[in-house]
C-alpha cells in the first residue's frame, strides 16, 4: 500500500504540471466562459466562414451609427452579390462536381447572411429575401449571374475561371466601398472579413486551375493587386 502512495506522490505533480503545459500550448482556458466565440473561420481548402451567432454577438458590441444612404444601397447590393457567387457555385457545380465550388459555394452562403444581418441591424429592407436561386432584384446582377453560368457550363476549366472572376469582382466592389463611403465600425468589420474571404477563394480557385495546368490571368484586379493576392498565404481569423 505504502509503495502505491508513493507511485502517485510522483504522478501528481506531473499530472498538475501537463495541464498547466495544456492551457499554454491551446492559449486558452477551456474552462473560460467569456472565451468570445470566433466568428471568422478558414478551411485547408480556403473555404471563409462566417458563424451567424458569433457574428452578431460581435456586432451587438459596436455601436450603432447612422447609415448613409450610400452605406444603405451598397448593402443591398453587397447582399446580392454575395448571393450571386453562392448561386453560381451551387449551379456550376451540379453540372461539374469539383470540390473547390461545393466548398466555395457554402462560405459564400455564410457571407451573404453576414451581410443580411447589417441589412436587418439598420432596419434595411432586403432585396434577397424570399428570392429562389439565379433570380434577384438588381436587373445587372441577375445579367451578370446568366452571363456567368452559361460561360461555366462550356468546361471545367471554364467554371473555376468563373470562379476566380465572381472573386476578383467581390474583392473590388468591397475595397472600393471601404476605400470612398463606408466609415461605420460594424459595416467595416463585415466588409474587411468579407474581403479577406474573397481573397482566400481566389487564391482556392486559382490552385484548383494551376492543378489542371492552367494560369490563369486577372480580369479586374491590377496585375500587381492580384500577384501580390496570390503569392501570399490564406488569411485566417477575424480582422
Amino acid at each position: 500500500m505504502d509503495r502505491l502512495f508513493d507511485r502517485w506522490i510522483w504522478i501528481l505533480p506531473l499530472v498538475a504540471l501537463l495541464g498547466v503545459a495544456g492551457g499554454i500550448w491551446t492559449g486558452c482556458d477551456s474552462n473560460d466562459p467569456e472565451a468570445p466565440r470566433p466568428f471568422f473561420s478558414v478551411d485547408d481548402r480556403g473555404g471563409s466562414r462566417f458563424d451567424t451567432t458569433a457574428l452578431r454577438d460581435r456586432l451587438n458590441q459596436l455601436p450603432l451609427e447612422s447609415v448613409s444612404d450610400a452605406e444603405a444601397a451598397n448593402l443591398q447590393f453587397l447582399r446580392e452579390e454575395e448571393k450571386l457567387a453562392r448561386d453560381v457555385y451551387r449551379t456550376l457545380y451540379e453540372t461539374w462536381p469539383v470540390r473547390a465550388l461545393d466548398n466555395i459555394s457554402s462560405s459564400e452562403e455564410t457571407h451573404t447572411t453576414a451581410v443580411r444581418l447589417l441589412l436587418d441591424r439598420y432596419d434595411l429592407p432586403d432585396p434577397a429575401a424570399d428570392r429562389p436561386p439565379g433570380t434577384f432584384a438588381n436587373a445587372e446582377l441577375q445579367a451578370l449571374h446568366d452571363s456567368l453560368v452559361a460561360a461555366g457550363q462550356e468546361s471545367e476549366i471554364e467554371a473555376l475561371k468563373v470562379g476566380a472572376v465572381v472573386e476578383e469582382i467581390d474583392i473590388v466592389d468591397v475595397r472600393d466601398a471601404l476605400a470612398t463611403f463606408v466609415d461605420n465600425e460594424d459595416i467595416t468589420l463585415v466588409y474587411e472579413n468579407l474581403a479577406k474571404g474573397s481573397r482566400n477563394h481566389l487564391r482556392a480557385y486559382v490552385r484548383a486551375l494551376g492543378q489542371r495546368g492552367v494560369t490563369y490571368e486577372p480580369q479586374y484586379l491590377a496585375p500587381s493587386d492580384y500577384q501580390s493576392i496570390i503569392e501570399s498565404e490564406m488569411e485566417r481569423g477575424p480582422s
